[in-house]
């Protein structure tokens, strides 16, 4: 099966000033995105914030086709967002939704192609062992982000390869021939996952 059609872009190596930003200070600007995403209630605050975010990915190096790439995926999602929250609440509020969840999208991307995945990894471990006294369990939590990493391509893969196959067949507007293949794949790849975490012992707890 193809996998194109990633959300989130991969580690893009270089030597840009983002790149040697600490990761710290990239995962606070990814936090400030989700905040201001709450706080900002003007749309053109978010549309300003959102051509700084795209100048912050263009000046990794990783080039405006992957910036296109992880925003077209969104599209369709946005503009039902968009057309709904205009019906009900008006063009500048849809405009300042749809435009706070972009900034969200971009921030993530600049993340992840400044920094490999095992850097952060272990940034996710060392940022929630302050929560270990409460339970948690850092490397499982790191684990459990290493998954999520793994299956998003991999659904937005399989979604593309259904979707492909339905138009050839002529059903590209039949929700069964979408939606069931998609989920009857993702359902076996997950336990495909499951069973090789339990051959390592990481399926459960340490008692």
């Amino acid at each position: 099966m193809r996998r194109h059609g990633v959300l989130i872009p991969n580690y893009v190596p270089g030597d840009s000033i983002v790149h040697r930003t600490p990761l710290w200070l990239k995962f606070l600007l990814v936090a400030a995105c989700g905040l201001a995403s709450f706080l900002v209630v003007d749309w053109m605050v978010s549309a300003a914030v959102l051509a700084v975010m795209c100048g912050l990915f263009l000046l990794t190096g990783a080039g405006v086709e992957r910036l296109a790439r992880s925003v077209w995926l969104v599209t369709p999602i946005l503009a039902a967002i968009g057309a709904v929250q205009w019906w009900q609440l008006g063009g500048p509020t849809a405009a300042r939704i749809v435009l706070n969840v972009l900034v969200c999208v971009v921030a993530a991307a600049v993340l992840t192609v400044t920094t490999p995945v095992q850097a952060l990894l272990d940034g996710v471990v060392a940022l929630s062992r302050p929560f270990k006294r409460l339970g948690a369990d850092p490397e499982r939590f790191a684990l459990t982000i290493a998954i999520m990493l793994r299956s998003l391509p991999f659904i937005a893969g399989a979604f593309s390869d259904v979707r492909d196959s339905a138009r050839a067949r002529g059903l590209e507007r039949n929700p069964r021939a979408l939606v069931l293949p998609v989920f009857i794949t993702t359902v076996a790849y997950a336990r495909q996952t499951g069973d090789a975490l339990a051959a390592r012992g990481l399926g459960e707890p340490a008692d």
